[in-house]
């Protein structure tokens, strides 16, 4: 105990005379800043805004009694006649299985499976396509059908097939399918008037015209729903563009991100029914 006390005597004994120069140092300091008129001195910036927490408006208000919609519930559909051996995506033909779809709904021409008549004549006409080898970015001839691209979407660490359907009037269906089971799930199927197509992580974010709203254009980011497991529009918005100079016309090209972009070709003629209904439908990024 008596040498504990000793060496606290001891260390406050040894720190009280750099104490003193510490005060003469800081002295000399100050001198030194009036010297320079105060230059490089601190200054303050005003006063840091309070914080504003969010305000809940009419609190009273009842909960709702419906619950809310589920939206993308009963989207998915397995395509028929299609094997995946080892559940790999790149060994299947991307023109087979949208025309085993075709058949499977002949008639369709609105909802997730909707086509125009005209599109579907071409796409029966397209040529045969295994393996997705041809990756041109247009399939061949007049093929509606575009180059697949893949892309681990689902984080199950398996590529899954994203298709793309040209279609009159600018619009472009785009479907996305997971591989399971030996076969094949669509999880995705929408149809817009496409700016771009994107891939950003697990995001498959869609630009397409806003009908009505010059200036402006939809983003909506499609993502994985482990509970619904199909993709659902995550995140949605509408941002304004630049709008074009005066006299100018911009129509937006519809196309895949490439990185060789390909002209459009003007689809066979045809009579048109109403332009299809979005719908909703599941991968690591490959090489288009």
């Amino acid at each position: 105990m008596t040498s504990r006390r000793r060496r606290l005597a001891t260390a406050t004994t040894t720190t009280a005379v750099p104490v003193v120069g510490l005060g003469v140092l800081a002295i000399a300091f100050a001198v030194t800043l009036s010297g320079c008129g105060g230059q490089g001195g601190l200054e303050s910036s005003g006063r840091t805004p309070s914080a504003v927490g969010p305000v809940r408006l009419w609190p009273d208000l009842p909960p709702a009694t419906n619950p809310p919609i589920d939206y993308g519930e009963n989207t998915t559909e397995r395509v028929p006649g299609i094997t995946v051996p080892g559940n790999d995506v790149h060994a299947v033909d991307p023109v087979a299985v949208v025309k085993a779809e075709v058949r499977a709904h002949e008639d369709a021409r609105s909802g997730a499976d909707g086509l125009y008549e005209e599109t579907v004549r071409a796409i029966e006409a397209c040529p045969a396509n295994p393996g997705g080898r041809d990756r041109s970015g247009v399939g061949k001839g007049d093929c509606p059908v575009l180059a697949p691209y893949y892309r681990d979407l689902t984080g199950n660490g398996r590529d899954e097939l994203i298709v793309g359907i040209r279609m009159p009037d600018q619009q472009v269906g785009v479907r996305v399918y997971l591989a399971e089971n030996g076969g094949l799930t669509r999880i995705m199927s929408t149809v817009d008037q496409v700016v771009s197509v994107e891939l950003a992580g697990r995001d498959l974010i869609m630009r397409v015209s806003s009908a009505g709203i010059p200036g402006y254009e939809y983003r909506t980011a499609w993502s994985w729903d482990e509970q619904q497991r199909t993709m659902l529009p995550a995140r949605d918005e509408i941002v304004r563009v630049k709008p074009p100079g005066a006299g100018a016309t911009v129509v937006p090209a519809p196309a895949f991100v490439s990185p060789t972009p390909t002209p459009a070709t003007t689809p066979p003629p045809g009579p048109r029914p109403a332009p299809p209904a979005d719908s909703s439908a599941d991968s690591s990024e490959g090489t288009p």
